[in-house]
């Protein structure tokens, strides 16, 4: 039996205890915005991990400050090279989801808060190891970083996640797959809040003598949407808007949050240049753009094209064929890219929903994504 048959049949063997793994994790809460719930889970996740592949060469905890903290683990190979698997716990759910969503199985369909997003992922990371240790096959050192705030921006995590791309040989994320497809290009995110101050004055007694935020956020909001370029993949959407006081009160104040999708980085500066050139026809009302660039974009380059061709090697070694696709999403996938080091996203599990009521993932799929997994980290001690 040649190492890609033997990996499929074992992550099928192990797929019960896979599952139940994945339950633990599900059952440990961990929202964006909850660092006591983020502490507690990263404590679990962390003993799970030694439970599953033994006591790490290297482990360190890193300070997130008001966001989940950072958990760097490295476990030894046998062979040169370290792998980075890219992992967060942090999900969109808060504490108390699951007891109105509770864990379950319906067929070969599991749905549970966060369990697609990405804790599945983790989970494979892990037993993708496990099978390589187990069948002795030959494997660069895995290095596994875990964040608790990818979903709110890793504002925290992000020097800790471009300091280990950059130690390590290549970086895998295992977010959830597109249908069973590699994403191997993603949109960089601008965030972006206007806010508008006006002069406020009674509406019906003296309305002259006021200058309406409102009105002027009425009129700035098609300059802002007009600054979108489909074409060149830029998507502009205002998310939120808010201001005013009463009914009867000229509005001092307005605003609103924006999201902006680029693929190109070139739109960045053209973005920039349209926000500051931004202004009303009235003088009495003051206009400011707060917020940044979240995120690059993801653009495939020559590192990440050559680690792309491994991954279909490793697909095409246990009878698949792994396809890559472009999602409007972002991840931490697209720091390593900006960085111009070799990164391939969506090598989690299979499923549909994330963020959504009708998030789920289909385990009969799990045991073709360890493998195939496995037996890319293989392939990757001689990247």
């Amino acid at each position: 039996m040649n190492d890609a048959t033997a990996l499929v049949e074992r992550a099928g063997d192990v797929l019960p205890d896979v599952l139940a793994d994945l339950r633990r994790l599900v059952e440990s809460e961990t929202p964006s915005n909850d660092k006591q719930a983020l502490d507690a889970g990263l404590a679990d996740i962390g003993t799970w991990l030694t439970e599953r592949l033994g006591e790490p060469v290297a482990r360190e905890r890193h300070d997130g400050g008001h966001y989940g903290d950072v958990l760097d683990i490295t476990l030894p190979g046998t062979a040169s090279g370290t792998v980075l698997l890219l992992c967060h716990y942090d999900t969109v759910w808060p504490v108390g989801t699951l007891a109105e969503w509770p864990f379950t199985t319906e067929g070969d369909r599991i749905t549970a808060p966060g369990c697609l997003d990405m804790k599945l992922g983790i989970v494979h990371g892990v037993w993708a190891l496990r099978l390589l240790r187990e069948l002795e096959i030959p494997h660069p050192s895995v290095r596994f970083l875990l964040n608790g705030d990818e979903e709110i921006g890793s504002h925290s995590s992000r020097p800790h996640i471009e300091r280990a791309c950059t130690e390590s040989t290549a970086t895998l994320v295992l977010e959830p797959s597109r249908a069973g497809k590699a994403k191997i290009r993603r949109k960089g995110l601008g965030l972006f809040d206007l806010a508008v101050r006006g002069v406020e004055s009674h509406a019906g007694l003296d309305p002259a003598a006021g200058a309406s935020a409102i009105h002027a956020l009425a009129e700035l909001i098609p300059a802002v949407t007009a600054l979108a370029a489909p074409d060149r993949g830029t998507t502009i959407n205002i998310g939120l808007i808010s201001g005013g006081t009463v009914r009867n009160v000229v509005a001092g104040r307005a605003g609103c949050e924006i999201d902006i999708r680029i693929q190109d980085p070139e739109e960045m500066p053209r973005i920039d240049a349209g926000f500051a050139a931004l202004a009303v026809a009235d003088d009495r009302i003051e206009v400011e753009v707060t917020g940044g660039w979240n995120r690059p974009p993801m653009n495939p380059n020559p590192p990440s094209e050559r680690l792309f061709d491994h991954a279909r090697a490793a697909a095409e070694d246990i009878g698949r064929t792994l396809e890559g696709t472009s999602v409007g999403g972002v991840s931490d996938a697209n720091f390593v890219s900006a960085l111009g080091k070799p990164v391939l996203d969506g090598l989690g599990a299979v499923g549909a929903g994330p963020h959504s009521r009708d998030e789920h993932v289909v385990p009969s799929e799990s045991p073709g994504q360890i493998a195939m997994l496995a037996g890319l980290i293989s392939r990757l001690r001689d990247f």
